[in-house]
């Protein structure tokens, strides 16, 4: 906590989605229970399929100096948000980069659209007028005029492992760059999905305990499938995975 104007830290869940309560409608009791009479506003929080830090600031002047800080801090080339991943399998170097195009795409291979959003923050959308449904693909090699036209966004994520055990692992993840789903996208594209990631894991397969990259067209979303080890060992069944959260939380935020 702090005083009016002191930035405050504070581990919450997902921010939340359109229709669904977050820690933004906690923010009323926050304020009371740190005695500020100023209104709590949002700095930085985590991606929104993810957990972790939420910063928060009582003063508006706070908050524009540490959001422009953030943007610099991408242009030069930092790193200011680390995340931690609990994967399923373990990339084959242990530390690198994720470097790729990322877009939105019509579930199902079809078109790709330009400069998706919520309404409300860049939030993964469920559909445009209710009906079609999207998704986020990689574009391994995409083209200047896609890049150019906003189609493609360029993304990086530096990782590094932290831990190996029992065909899971613990990793560090520094994205450069923010786009929807970016952190699970890219762990895909590292063949060991995030524990719990329901929605990307799918274009992972396996043959022979070899894991190997699916077109997202090819497989359809669908509850993470787990060995029965792993299975054991979280002490759940299979009919209880799709109530496991995503494994991925912003641990640590960077202001010097």
């Amino acid at each position: 906590g702090g005083g009016e104007g002191t930035p405050a830290g504070t581990n919450a869940p997902s921010p939340g989605r359109p229709g669904e309560g977050g820690v933004v409608t906690l923010l009323p009791a926050l304020r009371r229970r740190l005695g500020l009479s100023a209104e709590l506003g949002g700095v930085k929080a985590p991606a929104r399929e993810c957990s972790g830090l939420v910063l928060l600031s009582g003063s508006h002047r706070t908050t524009e100096q540490l959001q422009r800080f953030f943007t610099g801090a991408r242009q030069r080339g930092q790193y200011p948000a680390t995340y931690r991943a609990v994967t399923v399998g373990v990339p084959a170097e242990a530390e690198g980069e994720v470097h790729t195009g990322l877009c939105w795409q019509q579930q199902g291979g079809g078109a790709v659209v330009r400069g998706c959003r919520w309404a409300g923050g860049a939030g993964t959308p469920r559909g445009v007028g209710g009906a079609v449904l999207l998704q986020v693909v990689p574009v391994p090699a995409p083209g200047r005029r896609s890049l150019g036209g906003g189609e493609v966004k360029s993304t990086l994520t530096r990782y590094r492992v932290l831990g190996a055990a029992s065909g899971g692992g613990v990793l560090q993840l520094q994205p450069k760059t923010a786009f929807p789903e970016q952190l699970p996208v890219h762990l895909t594209l590292l063949l060991c999905p995030a524990l719990g990631d329901h929605k990307h894991s799918a274009r992972v397969g396996r043959v022979l305990g070899v894991p190997f990259l699916l077109p997202p067209e090819a497989v359809p979303t669908h509850t993470q499938v787990l060995d029965e080890e792993l299975l054991c060992r979280l002490g759940r069944g299979g009919r209880q995975l799709h109530h496991l959260p995503l494994h991925l939380h912003l641990q640590q935020l960077e202001l010097g």
